[in-house]
């Protein structure tokens, strides 16, 4: 383990502490494992025809554009509502989500006794996605509509017009509800059309973050989005000037943490070492190369489903937990940011340590930064959200996972290969820290995005899915 990692323990320590307490149970679903996931059987057909769904949705959210990260959390949530409630009805000890969300309804009325969930599930998830993931590079829409028409012509085989028909009939109305449902919130559907408002105006002061060159702040309002488990009132705020103070002077804590990221950004960059790997691993940050950073953790958990060859339910509930995790960490994440607006470590370092400072992001994308203020980090934010989602999951934080997410991807400019990790926290601790030497975090952006990821994920895992 990396030496630089042994403070992160230290202060991340009680938090994990209190998150895991919270989620003991004595029934384990999988223990410390010599199995790998570099091959797997799945026997269940239905689960083999979600993991096919979400290989196609990660296969779009390359080429996604203007939608990260906070657009794609969104529709994460409600694709995987979607995947839930049309197969509701099938799950034992699983019930709707109609009594649990307000203004939300699904009437079993519409559920007729001969639907073929696989086909129903083919129908919902095609017009979902076509829904949310809303911009998309030209022709990759028709990606979604040739996999559900090749789905589609497999799993009607032997089945009646009536059955074709009712099964296709569930799918659309479920689809079609959850939609609707989305829509009644109007301040995601106006910060969707407009993601940088010329009403916002960034505080002006000494630390404070503002847009560079051509830069607008993304989603200065998302802390109004519907959250489903905790919203940002519920939500705990480490107050940034609790733990840093602004200084120039060399011997701050300030100081120190921005002289961390300038030398092991440079460093990285001259050696070509692990932490230039584990940046660019874990970067996420750029459409039309890289999948999105909310879009990474359902790789890892689709590549779990697989690994541990989950049923259906148990990996739709999965998927549910952590389609609202990620959705209301970004709402939260989102509101602190626009609350303490601190200034990425750029910005500081060009003015105080070295003015031709670049972060290792630069060679990827336009500007320095991802547009918007530094605390918290959303990688960590979102990486402690999905731990904390697994953790309480499958009961417990040992693991043996290797990252396959780019292993099949070609030609590409980064470091995509596969990293290996013995626990959750592990794995969410690297993509936080890997902010450090990509350039655009401090170490204090990812301890609280961390810390704040955490939290929710206690809120999800204390959300009841199951028959009273």
């Amino acid at each position: 383990m990396k030496a630089k990692y042994v403070k992160w323990i230290a202060l991340l320590f009680i938090n994990i502490i209190i998150f895991q307490s919270c989620n003991t149970e004595e029934d384990v679903l999988i223990n410390d494992t010599e199995e790998t996931n570099e091959s797997f059987e799945i026997a269940d057909n239905t689960t083999a025809l979600i993991i096919d769904w979400t290989n196609l949705w990660l296969s779009i959210d390359q080429y996604t554009k203007s939608m990260r990260p906070n657009t794609i959390t969104r529709a994460l949530a409600y694709i995987h509502l979607t995947g839930y409630e049309t197969a509701a009805p099938f799950m034992d000890d699983y019930s709707s989500n109609t009594e649990r969300l307000t203004d939300f309804n699904i009437n079993l009325s519409n559920l007729e006794d001969n639907v073929n969930l696989n086909l129903a599930l083919n129908t919902a998830y095609a017009l979902v996605i076509d829904h949310f993931m809303m911009n998309l590079e030209d022709g990759v829409r028709q990606n979604i509509f040739n996999f559900h028409h090749q789905k589609q012509t497999e799993l009607i085989q032997e089945l009646s017009q009536s059955e074709i028909e009712n099964s296709e009939k569930w799918g659309k109305y479920v689809a079609i509800r959850v939609i609707k449902y989305s829509q009644t919130d109007r301040d995601a559907e106006i910060q969707i059309d407009n993601p940088t408002p010329n009403s916002y105006i960034a505080p002006v002061g000494t630390g404070l973050w503002q847009a560079n060159g051509n830069e607008e702040a993304w989603f200065p309002y998302w802390r109004k989005v519907r959250t489903f488990t905790i919203t940002p009132e519920e939500s705990s705020s480490v107050d940034f000037n609790s733990v840093l103070q602004y200084s120039t002077d060399t011997s701050s804590a300030y100081y120190q943490q921005m002289n961390e990221v300038y030398q092991t950004t440079i460093t990285a960059a001259a050696e070509n070492n692990e932490d230039l790997w584990i940046a660019e691993f874990w970067a996420d940050d750029v459409e039309g190369l890289m999948i999105s950073p909310p879009g990474r953790q359902f790789s890892i958990a689709k590549q779990l489903i697989e690994q541990y060859n989950l049923d259906y339910d148990k990996a739709l509930e999965l998927l549910l937990r952590l389609g609202f995790a990620i959705n209301d960490a970004a709402v939260s994440a989102w509101d602190d940011k626009y609350t303490y607006n601190i200034e990425r470590p750029s910005n500081y370092i060009t003015k105080y340590i070295d003015e031709d400072f670049t972060t290792n992001l630069s060679r990827f994308i336009d500007e320095e930064n991802p547009a918007f203020p530094s605390y918290p980090s959303g990688h960590a934010t979102f990486a402690g959200a999905a731990a904390g989602v697994f953790i309480g999951f499958f009961k417990t934080d040992s693991i043996n996972f290797t990252d396959q997410t780019y292993s099949d991807y070609i030609n590409i400019s980064f470091n995509g290969t596969a990293r290996s990790f013995t626990s959750f926290t592990e794995m969410a601790r690297e993509n936080a820290y890997s902010r450090v030497p990509l350039g655009v975090h401090i170490e204090q952006d990812a301890i609280e995005g961390l810390r704040l990821g955490y939290e929710i994920a206690n809120a999800v895992n204390n959300f009841n899915l199951h028959n009273n």
